[in-house]
């Protein structure tokens, strides 16, 4: 019954991470191939289908797609480390078909929205560390603070994906996330820096949830009390 629960919500991360790459890469595309949606609407097309996905499945699986928020949330003990590969294959997967998904329509355009450092991969890595620990600090206190306002949670984290995008973005991309730099980076064969975005957003989020656990409380008591199922609404770009 346990391993059925964990697979259901496996799926809702697969779809979260599908949707994910399918609007917000698919708007790099578009853009690409019209000029219509310009920089600020592909940013906000991140933040709005974030801000949807997690409104629709955050009470199923906690919304994460994003294995860097994944692993923070184990870190931090609200994700149980067991139930880690599972969810991280299920993102994965979900932008594997993302990006598959475009590239049948568009075919090989703009790299299919993969990430590539625009001047030096060392300042891409250092961005993505920075936008990812602000956003997995928002996430964390959204997703399992009682004392935040859990019902403006999806706004929360979309408007800070969103955010990130915008004046992050024309440097490094904004991955904050490396199961959506790396199912169009497997498809269109963009492997240029993509290193920086597997470690850069794997340690920005973990410093970040570390940063608001002690914040919130001292460490040694906020890291005591392991959490099995994840708590409500989390993710990222």
């Amino acid at each position: 019954m346990k391993t059925t629960s964990l697979l259901r919500r496996a799926s809702a991360e697969l779809i979260g991470t599908y949707a994910l790459v399918t609007a917000g890469c698919g708007a790099i595309v578009v853009d690409s191939m019209t000029g219509a949606l310009t920089h600020v609407g592909v940013a906000l097309t991140f933040g709005l289908i974030i801000t949807v996905m997690i409104a629709a499945t955050g009470h199923l699986s906690g919304a994460h797609f994003n294995p860097a928020v994944t692993v923070a949330f184990a870190l931090t003990r609200h994700f149980a480390w067991k139930d880690v590969p599972v969810y991280i294959g299920g993102q994965l997967l979900g932008a594997i078909l993302g990006a598959g998904t475009l590239r049948l329509l568009f075919g090989p355009v703009a790299d299919l929205g993969a990430t590539l450092p625009h001047g030096s991969v060392w300042q891409s890595f250092g961005l993505e560390v920075v936008l990812s620990a602000v956003l997995m600090f928002v996430i964390i206190s959204v997703a399992t603070d009682t004392r935040a306002v859990g019902q403006l949670a999806a706004l929360a984290i979309g408007a800070t994906v969103a955010l990130d995008a915008m004046w992050g973005g024309p440097v490094s991309g904004a991955s904050m996330n490396p199961a959506r730099s790396f199912g169009p980076a497997l498809l269109s064969g963009a492997w240029n820096g993509h290193w920086a975005y597997w470690i850069g957003p794997l340690l920005g989020t973990c410093l970040g949830a570390l940063l608001y656990q002690w914040l919130r409380l001292p460490m040694a008591t906020s890291l005591s009390t392991p959490q099995a199922e994840p708590e409500t609404i989390f993710v990222e770009e």
